[in-house]
């Protein structure tokens, strides 16, 4: 249950960010609002380290492509504020998830990076297909 309602909290807070920071990028600019977004989240993970409970010292034993999550934290950052600023929030943000379930389908699907191999199957296609469905008639206008 823990694992569903951080999913949630999650889901609800990266909305939230989203609209915050493209409202933000809306009076600063969009890599000003970028720069002030990345660089609290710095601060913060800063502060964190207080209650860490990892090793940095087995960095050396991590795949390097896993090191690029920073760069992916900008190029999220940029293009949900860009999504929300040239559609709607809920367009957007629909958008994303259903961008974010294809790509973790693919993920599981072929056990990419280090994840286990999950099979996907007729129903899940057809899951997404219904969900790309409901972002098509949700952002319908007459």
């Amino acid at each position: 249950m823990t694992g569903v309602l951080m999913c949630i909290l999650s889901g609800a807070a990266m909305s939230v960010q989203g609209v915050f920071n493209t409202r933000l990028s809306d009076k600063i600019g969009l890599l000003e609002s970028n720069l002030i977004v990345q660089a609290i989240a710095v601060v913060l993970a800063a502060i964190s380290l207080f209650w860490a409970k990892g090793s940095f010292s087995q960095i050396g034993g991590v795949n390097k492509l896993y090191l690029t999550g920073g760069v992916l934290a900008m190029v999220i950052t940029v293009t949900v504020m860009l999504g929300i600023k040239n559609l709607s929030p809920t367009i957007a943000i629909s958008i994303i998830l259903v961008s974010q379930l294809a790509a973790a389908a693919l993920i599981d699907a072929f056990g990419l990076f280090d994840s286990e191999r999950v099979v996907f199957g007729i129903r899940k296609i057809i899951g997404l297909a219904v969900m790309i469905g409901g972002i098509i008639l949700f952002s319908y206008k007459k």
